[in-house]
């Protein structure tokens, strides 16, 4: 079968090309087309990568406005693409600003669409669940709390667990001791904290220089930025520049596993850490436009997906004004080895761990999309086949019943005559 894919940032990326691979599995004659990035193009083929997400990569409500025309160009070159590949599903990954439009397109074509990693919309805009369940005709979720969610809302979603389990598991065989990678990174001796400063330029300059002076506060430890290779090293450099922070690039767990702590911008990366066993922060800062418009309509107690699947603040949220560093410097310290939360956070952690399940989801939603997409498909071939049938036979019956012989046209609702 043919499926198109659509993912917007890195994370979807990541799990896209899980995904792929999960699906090659199921469906040995799978045919891909997709919007991604470079770990889809690897699992999926990179003459299949219509659009890299680098390219259509905006955050937070200023960004995106100057961009308008720019998305909305993306956005008219994504449909056509999709009517040139007719695929047999249309799989949307998070990204709900584009690809719920994209639903919509898809829907009013006859084109299924399975949405995988929902919307947040637990978060915020919940208006978009009316979205959901119009266009999209299978949700799949990665969080144990959206099951109730989205069954109140009129959902029958899919559950099969986090895909980021397959992500950490698939690179901790790799994983280098502390002493192999300060060798390998220009390192010295001393312990790390890692910096996760986000993977767009607007949070690393909102965040970075923060978390570059909070690292002069620990001497004894050795601060490390976690870069990305999408964004030049150039956007890090004017925060490091004096500083005796480091720089790794495309070596995210790698780091996370020799770090004695984390400082984290909110997101994915909270959870990626805490998947990993590390013991975190948040400091999230962004415009005051950004969050005072976040602040009003945010539906959620938490910004950490830590703390949202817990249900509890089990990792401390410093965020906007309360992201000081009188503030940064006593949580850090309680977190670190022989700290006084640093036992709790981990117990924590492990409780995290168990509620997010098994592993392997990758493979069993992948498994479970190739089969709802074969019921799907013959439920739509039996009802097409239905409606031919009955029209055939009102044509044999107004044959029969006009003298003059002649059969006439069909006037049913799903005719063209009708329209």
């Amino acid at each position: 079968m043919r499926y198109y894919l659509i993912a917007g940032e890195a994370s979807g990326d990541l799990h896209g090309s899980n995904l792929i691979r999960g699906i090659r599995k199921a469906d040995s004659g799978a045919v891909f087309r997709f919007w991604g990035g470079d770990k889809m193009a690897e699992a999926g083929g990179a003459e299949n990568l219509a659009m890299h997400y680098k390219k259509a990569s905006f955050m937070g409500f200023t960004e995106v406005l100057l961009h308008l025309r720019t998305i909305f160009r993306q956005m008219d070159e994504c449909k056509a693409d999709i009517a040139a590949f007719r695929p047999d599903v249309l799989i949307l990954i998070d990204y709900a600003g584009f690809n719920l439009r994209i639903a919509r397109f898809a829907k009013e074509n006859g084109i299924p669409t399975y949405y995988y990693i929902a919307p947040k919309v637990w978060a915020w805009k919940e208006s978009r669940v009316k979205k959901i369940r119009k266009y999209v005709d299978r949700l799949f979720v990665i969080f144990p709390f959206e099951i109730d969610y989205f069954r109140s809302k009129g959902i029958a979603p899919v559950y099969e667990g986090n895909p980021l389990i397959d992500s950490i598991d698939q690179r901790r065989t790799g994983l280098l001791s502390h002493n192999e990678f300060a060798a390998q990174n220009g390192l010295d001796g001393r312990p790390v904290i890692a910096l996760l400063a986000g993977s767009r330029r607007s949070e690393i300059g909102y965040n970075l220089p923060f978390m570059v002076k909070l690292s002069k506060q620990y001497p004894q430890y050795q601060f490390v930025v976690a870069g990305v290779s999408w964004l030049d090293k150039q956007v890090y450099t004017p925060y490091l520049d004096g500083s005796d922070v480091r720089y790794v690039c495309d070596k995210t767990y790698e780091l996370l596993s020799v770090s004695d702590a984390a400082v984290v911008t909110s997101g994915t990366a909270t959870l990626e850490t805490a998947l990993l066993g590390i013991p975190q922060i948040v400091c999230y800062r962004r415009d005051w436009a950004s969050m005072l418009i976040g602040k009003a309509f945010l539906k959620i107690p938490y910004v950490s997906l830590v703390n949202l699947v817990l249900r509890r603040e089990a990792v401390r949220e410093l965020l906007q004004h309360h992201m000081t560093m009188k503030n940064a410097t006593e949580e850090l310290s309680a977190i670190l080895p022989g700290g006084a939360k640093h036992e709790k956070m981990l117990a924590d952690y492990a409780e995290l761990q168990r509620l997010i399940g098994q592993k392997n989801p990758s493979d069993r939603f992948a498994a479970r999309m190739v089969e709802l997409l074969h019921k799907d498909l013959n439920e739509k071939h039996g009802e097409k086949s239905a409606h031919t049938a009955n029209n055939g036979a009102s044509r044999v019956l107004s044959a029969a019943q006009d003298p003059s012989g002649a059969t006439g046209t069909s006037t049913s609702p799903d005719s063209p005559a009708s329209k």
